[in-house]
C-alpha cells in the first residue's frame, strides 16, 4: 500500500457556479464536470493527479440535502507559495482566517472559507 492513502476528496457546495470561479481563480485552473447519474448532484472535478505523482485528486459537489461550510474536514491544497494562492482568496470571493505561518520544519500554511463556508488549507514548503 502506498505511504499516503488519501485518493480522493469532496468538498460540498451550495452555488456550484460560485465555488468553481473561486476555486479557478485561486488556483489558477479549470475544473471538469462529470456526469454522474446519481440524481440531483452536480460534480465538477479539479484536474487529474497522474499515475505514480504526488497529490490528490477530488471535486466541488452539489447534492441535495447535503450541507456545505462547518469545519468537518479540511483539505489542505499544494501550493509552491501559499501567500501566492492566499493572496487571491478574498479577490475570489472567499475570506482569510490565518494568513501564512510557519510550521516548522514542515514549511507554511494559511487558512482561508471559500464562498461556501468551508474551511481549505494551503500548505507550502517555503
Amino acid at each position: 500500500m502506498p505511504s499516503n492513502p488519501v485518493r480522493w476528496f469532496e468538498i460540498y457546495v451550495q452555488d456550484v457556479n460560485r465555488a468553481k470561479k473561486f476555486y479557478e481563480s485561486v488556483f489558477q485552473t479549470t475544473l471538469t464536470k462529470m456526469d454522474s447519474t446519481a440524481k440531483d448532484m452536480d460534480y465538477w472535478t479539479f484536474p487529474p493527479t497522474i499515475q505514480d505523482q504526488a497529490g490528490t485528486s477530488g471535486a466541488l459537489v452539489k447534492m441535495q440535502g447535503v450541507p456545505s461550510g462547518g469545519m468537518g474536514t479540511l483539505v489542505y491544497f499544494g501550493c509552491d507559495d501559499c501567500a501566492v494562492e492566499a493572496a487571491r482568496v478574498v479577490k475570489a470571493g472567499g475570506k482569510i482566517k490565518d494568513n501564512k505561518m510557519a510550521i516548522g520544519e514542515y514549511g507554511f500554511i494559511a487558512l482561508a472559507f471559500d464562498t461556501e463556508g468551508n474551511l481549505i488549507g494551503l500548505h507550502s514548503l517555503k
